[in-house]
């Protein structure tokens, strides 16, 4: 049984993380370090675990530990770093962007391996330091590596991507409250989005005049992630699919279907599906996720499970909200 600390655990990403941890077999939640909540009981943030848990937010580090998660807001996990100075035998799991990009993933000793398990799964097995991806940056990737990795992305990529309200946190703006977003619809940060450089830095197209083009929609849900990715592709459809059956063949998370996706298939799952269909020289690429787990929260523990060397798929057998 390992043990596990996390560090910012009072949004809405830190809930759905403590709720895994919770239910996985191999893990024992031992504390979750808040400064503004410290010794509040957890249900006071996270009231859906009621029953589940007595423990209370902690105030302070106990270092004597196996695992820890930083849940923190973006650019605050290297400062809080500079004051734990935890021991290198620490696995930590970062849910935030601080060190996603390879020109800014090392920190001290620590290298962080970018976390997203169907591209990197056998560096993250041997690594202690994750940089869990993106939620919109998972969906798109796991859409266009099958080609990107045979280099077939020789056109500019259309993508637009439908995100849930969670996606903003837990924090009310003008575009994520209810009154705001319901029966409503906007884009937002029309192609300079931030997870594109994630995006290019592991996805490739043929030559560097092409462009990826990202169109961000606030949709008037809570959760999940709806993403089509078109362009022109000369590959018959029948290919295109083994193409893609083969590259996701041994990876438990991602699934092809032939029939069209809606985004209930995923919600409340750790699961990724993919459609493909084409029209003349056209392929639009379908990806549901759901951003709170694929895009958040499952994905770390997915990672976790892939550096304590155990199944993939521990604790992560979820069942989706489909009705």
């Amino acid at each position: 049984m390992k043990s596990v600390g996390i560090i910012g655990g009072s949004g809405i990403t830190g809930g759905e993380l403590i709720d895994l941890v919770l239910i996985h077999p191999h893990l024992h939640l031992k504390w979750i370090y808040s400064t503004t909540r410290a010794n509040q009981p957890i249900i006071s943030a996270h009231p859906q675990l009621i029953g589940r848990t007595d423990l209370k937010f902690s105030g302070s580090l106990d270092k004597d530990i196996d695992i820890v998660f930083l849940c923190l807001g973006h650019g605050h996990s290297k400062k809080f770093l500079d004051q734990a100075r935890f021991e290198d035998r620490i696995l930590i799991i970062d849910l935030s962007n601080e060190f996603r990009l390879t020109n800014s993933n090392r920190y001290n000793s620590r290298t962080f391996v970018y976390g997203l398990p169907e591209l990197n799964a056998p560096i993250i097995a041997s690594s202690n330091s994750i940089a869990n991806p993106g939620c919109f940056a998972t969906g798109i990737q796991l859409a266009l590596l099958p080609l990107s990795s045979n280099n077939l992305l020789s056109n500019h990529v259309h993508i637009n991507a439908i995100t849930g309200s969670t996606g903003a946190g837990i924090k009310p703006q003008s575009t994520s409250h209810f009154s705001w977003r319901n029966n409503n619809l906007s884009w937002y940060k029309p192609f300079v989005h931030q997870h594109l450089d994630e995006i290019k830095q592991h996805i490739k197209l043929t030559n560097k005049e092409l462009e990826f083009h990202l169109l961000p929609i606030r949709g008037n849900f809570t959760r999940g992630i709806f993403t089509t990715c078109y362009m022109t592709l000369d590959l018959s459809l029948e290919d295109v699919y083994h193409l893609y059956q083969q590259f996701y063949k041994d990876h438990p998370f991602t699934h092809i279907s032939k029939s069209e996706l809606h985004l209930k298939q995923v919600i409340n799952t750790g699961n990724c599906i993919l459609h493909l269909h084409k029209h003349n020289r056209t392929i639009l690429i379908t990806c549901i996720i759901d951003n709170l787990l694929k895009g958040a929260s499952s994905q770390a523990i997915e990672n976790l499970n892939i550096m304590l060397n155990i199944n993939r798929t521990t604790g992560l057998s979820l069942k989706p909200s489909v009705y």
